[in-house]
């Protein structure tokens, strides 16, 4: 189950395409042997009120959360790496002009507090045949 949320400051819709944002940290994130394609979420959340630093108007932020099952410290290491290094590629020509704060951060769901339903892979089984 693990879930993708980029939080970002509404002042970067007009210099960066923030679906395709989406779509490429979903890429990535499919692309990561550790997150079970049928559990993938990627979604944005557009932030209109905020301060960031010295509350300068051209201040920006990006912030990444991945909420995924519990794995092996290393392998959450591995998948926060890989997803941070796409963002970074992808907001580069931005972050070369303009003032941003990137983060993400790799949270464990526990299990135990934890309810879901979703028939996706069934009908990700049914596409492959």
């Amino acid at each position: 189950m693990p879930h993708q949320t980029i939080e970002y400051s509404a002042n970067l819709e007009t210099d960066l395409d923030i679906d395709a944002l989406v779509d490429t940290m979903h890429k990535t994130a499919i692309g990561i042997d550790a997150l079970p394609l049928g559990g993938i979420r990627t979604r944005a959340e557009r932030r209109d009120i905020y301060r960031i630093s010295d509350g300068h108007p051209d201040n920006t932020f990006i912030n990444v959360k991945l909420h995924m099952a519990p794995r092996p410290l290393e392998v959450k290491k591995d998948t926060g790496e890989r997803l941070f290094q796409a963002l970074c590629e992808f907001v580069q020509p931005v972050f070369d002009r303009r003032p941003m704060a990137l983060s993400l951060e790799v949270t464990e769901i526990q299990t135990e507090t934890r309810w879901k339903q979703s028939n996706i892979r069934d009908y990700l089984a049914r596409r492959k045949q």
